[in-house]
């Protein structure tokens, strides 16, 4: 079975170019930290979602909106996210958690994330297009009039499709007081260009071709069917957006977080030297082949955290590390049951085909428990809890995959000579 010792090469080389390319330091793509490492502000906000029907939709559009307005300002690497409050807590409510590294002042902070979204509907001046030949950087209000129309008169945003093309157009309705006053506007401005801001970003412009005064005006165009519905989905959430309060926020300094980091780290590397060497000692030749196979899980777990990415915060490292140790079980598992058989007289290698099948029912069960735990974890927890739950969850997995197969690969491809 001489394909082992070639698969066995192959992940060598696989293992080793992650490991050179996408872990060594300076990296393109460096782990994303939580604010409990490297320091910054965190903000939480609840959402009122009473008034939302698709609430998923409606807090992925705030989620977008927020994070397009902090990066406005150039923050480094910020973390938007939403979560739903455990029902643990008391009751559950829709959460956004804003992390802003390297900001530690929390008025700073509250200030580049405004309030809530605003929808604006802006004509378009005329000779715009003289000043954006000339300035192409030219500011909004160099270029549309403010109308009185805002987000709170448009009732409801919906995709109409043509009965003859099949091509969709947007439909707008408004309430009695936006009809009259889109009813004005489309009367003096015909033939003019009216644009659509969502939280100061264009999101549509069309042409008044005539009067509206029933409240409902359609957008047409050559749309997508894909981009007709995200822009009716921002028409929605603008007009009717999603408020949110501040109910939590607090700075963490930098220097805590590293000593936090470090000593994660040091706690890491002493327990998987441990590892390493009661492996060696206890199995000698499959020891030394589990410690591979140990060193390849930890290489593709980085990677996978890369990836994602995950942010690893205090909680989510310790989640890994333990995930480390865990790792080794299912290699214990199979290496105690090989050494049963081996006492009954069979061959190496039998023992060991006898050790992965029999000792696999007991890792599958073991790993589902802990995955089972991680899912609870992360859907009832809070942001830490959460980092925590992924880590953990990652790891379980991917150990249970080098466990099975990186160690059997390397295994068999030293003892089929036998």
């Amino acid at each position: 079975m001489r394909k082992h010792i070639w698969i066995s090469a192959v992940l060598i080389v696989i293992f080793t170019l992650i490991a050179y390319f996408f872990l060594k330091p300076g990296a393109k793509t460096p782990f994303r930290f939580g604010l409990d490492l490297i320091g910054g502000s965190e903000l939480i906000y609840e959402a009122d979602t009473t008034q939302v029907s698709d609430i998923s939709g409606a807090m992925e559009s705030l989620r977008q909106v927020i994070e397009r307005r902090i990066n406005v300002f150039g923050v480094s690497e910020p973390i938007v996210q939403t979560e739903k409050a455990g029902i643990l807590s008391g009751h559950a409510t829709e959460r956004l958690i804003v992390e802003l590294p390297n900001i530690n002042d929390i008025e700073k902070a509250k200030k580049l994330i405004g309030k809530t979204p605003s929808l604006e509907f802006w004509l378009r001046k005329p000779g715009a297009e003289d000043i954006l030949k000339t300035n192409p950087e030219a500011r909004v209000v160099d270029l549309y009039n403010p109308t009185s129309i805002t987000g709170r008169y448009l009732t409801k945003a919906q995709i109409n499709f043509n009965q003859t093309t099949g091509v969709p157009a947007i439909g707008l309705n408004f309430n009695q007081e936006g009809a009259e006053l889109f009813a004005a506007i489309t009367k003096e401005h015909k033939g003019e260009a009216l644009a659509i801001f969502l939280d100061g970003i264009r999101i549509q412009e069309a042409t008044i071709q005539d009067e509206i005064t029933d409240g409902k005006a359609l957008i047409t165009g050559n749309f997508t069917p894909e981009y007709a519905r995200q822009s009716v989905r921002d028409l929605n959430y603008g007009a009717l957006p999603v408020p949110i309060t501040l109910i939590s926020s607090q700075t963490i300094g930098a220097s805590l977080g590293e000593q936090a980091l470090v000593a994660g780290l040091k706690a890491g590397l002493m327990g998987f030297v441990a590892l390493a060497l009661f492996l060696i000692l206890w199995y000698r030749l499959p020891g030394l082949i589990a410690v591979l196979a140990l060193t390849s899980y930890i290489i593709l777990s980085l990677f996978i955290f890369k990836l994602i990415p995950v942010t690893l915060t205090a909680a989510g490292v310790a989640g890994f590390i333990l995930s480390i140790g865990m790792a080794v079980d299912a290699n214990v598992l199979i290496f105690e049951r090989a050494k049963e058989e081996k006492k009954r007289g069979k061959t190496t290698m039998d023992a060991f085909h006898e050790g992965f099948k029999r000792a696999w029912l007991s890792i599958r069960d073991s790993n589902i428990s802990s995955i089972i735990t991680a899912i609870i974890l992360f859907w009832l927890g809070t942001s830490a809890v959460k980092g925590f739950a992924l880590t953990l969850g990652i790891g379980v997995l991917i150990s249970m995959i080098t466990a099975i197969s990186v160690s059997r690969t390397f295994l068999f491809a030293i003892y089929d000579r036998h």
